[in-house]
């Protein structure tokens, strides 16, 4: 697997650890509709929400969340109401994302960004 592969999936998997710590409840992971692959989808206080998990080994370019841009902001919205469709889901969302910065091999910092966006369905 490529390294940035893994990389993303360390930090997927340190952020689903975090959030089961927290009392979420996970759903699903990696779950794909058309062209978007939602990392995470968690249950919590009667909602669903969708997580996009950013992992880098650097800010020198931008903090990881910073790379959640537009375009995927708009994939992400289209997968959450396929997603919310199929669950028969009624109650509210939200849209995460959670940071995870390695500062080295071993040690890392997670950010967790609650109602981070909400996305223009145009």
């Amino acid at each position: 697997m490529a390294r940035h592969l893994e990389l993303g999936r360390r930090g997927e998997t340190l952020a689903k650890e975090f959030l089961e710590k927290l009392g979420y409840e996970i759903l699903d992971e990696n779950w794909t509709h058309g062209k978007c692959e939602v990392d995470l989808i968690a249950y919590k206080d009667r909602r669903i929400i969708f997580i996009e998990v950013k992992t880098r080994t650097s800010n020198s370019f931008g903090e990881p969340e910073d790379f959640v841009d537009m375009r995927k902001q708009k994939l992400l919205l289209e997968a959450a109401d396929e997603y919310i469709y199929l669950m028969n889901h009624q109650g509210e969302v939200r849209f995460d994302i959670i940071a995870v910065l390695f500062t080295s091999t071993t040690n890392y910092k997670i950010k967790h960004i609650e109602d981070a966006f909400w996305p223009s369905p145009i």
